[in-house]
């Protein structure tokens, strides 16, 4: 099975130190740094978690490197700060939106609103078949043709006015945490587990969507399998992968 993701991507940095005292000169924690760690983020993680899965895929991302660095401390997995590099990135060259759709069996649209894609390249996108898409845009009518919509119950309040509409009533796909998910009225609950790290466990669940689709076709067993690729990742440290 071969996927092919498209969408804005960074580094994910994790520095883990020791915080033992507040500063003298201001009421911050002195932040000792111990270790570092990096993993492809946003775009990248879900391409990371879909092959771990078993898919071979492709990407089209952003050249540049957006970087989001945490700062964590070590003994209590509290993160103190996070830094933002370069968070933007250059549009996409739109001769690599021509592509050879029957090569894949999904489309993955990862749009973490960084400059990558605009909404007439989504909704050219979306004229492919079996297209999945998680954005942080302002829902509009440039989605309409994607099979399924993946957002959190946050971005889901913000366009509740737009997505209240039955037009999505058959492909939105909303998040809801440690409530499990909701689609076409039915909550679909998760087994409560130890929290450590809750990043990029969107990207996990696309993965996890999308690669029991692409086999069983059924999105009711495909969303429970989702959840439990993203129960796998939520208890462990920084991004991880299923």
């Amino acid at each position: 099975m071969r996927v092919l993701v498209i969408g804005d991507s960074c580094t994910d940095v994790f520095v883990y130190g020791n915080i033992e005292r507040i500063c003298p000169e201001a009421p911050v924690p002195v932040f000792n740094p111990i270790r570092r760690v990096e993993s492809g983020g946003m775009a990248k993680n879900v391409k990371s978690n879909l092959e771990a899965l078993g898919l071979e895929v492709d990407i089209i991302t952003n050249a540049n490197d957006i970087k989001k660095i945490r700062y964590i401390d070590e003994k209590s997995n509290q993160m103190v700060l996070r830094v933002d590099e370069h968070d933007y990135c250059e549009p996409v060259d739109l001769n690599l939106l021509d592509f050879e759709d029957d090569k894949y069996e999904a489309i993955i649209i990862s749009d973490y609103c960084k400059g990558f894609l605009k909404e007439e390249n989504i909704k050219y996108i979306c004229n492919y078949d079996n297209v999945f898409i998680d954005t942080k845009k302002n829902i509009g009518d440039w989605i309409l043709l994607a099979d399924f919509i993946k957002i959190n119950e946050l971005e889901y309040k913000r366009n509740e006015k737009k997505l209240s509409s039955n037009q999505f009533k058959e492909n939105l796909i909303v998040t809801l945490g440690s409530k499990g998910c909701r689609y076409n009225n039915k909550i679909f609950t998760v087994d409560k587990v130890s929290v450590s790290d809750v990043s990029g466990a969107g990207d996990t669940f696309m993965a996890g969507l999308v690669a029991e689709y692409v086999n069983s076709k059924d999105i009711y067993k495909s969303i429970d399998y989702a959840q439990q690729c993203s129960i796998k990742v939520v208890s462990q440290l920084g991004v991880a992968t299923v």
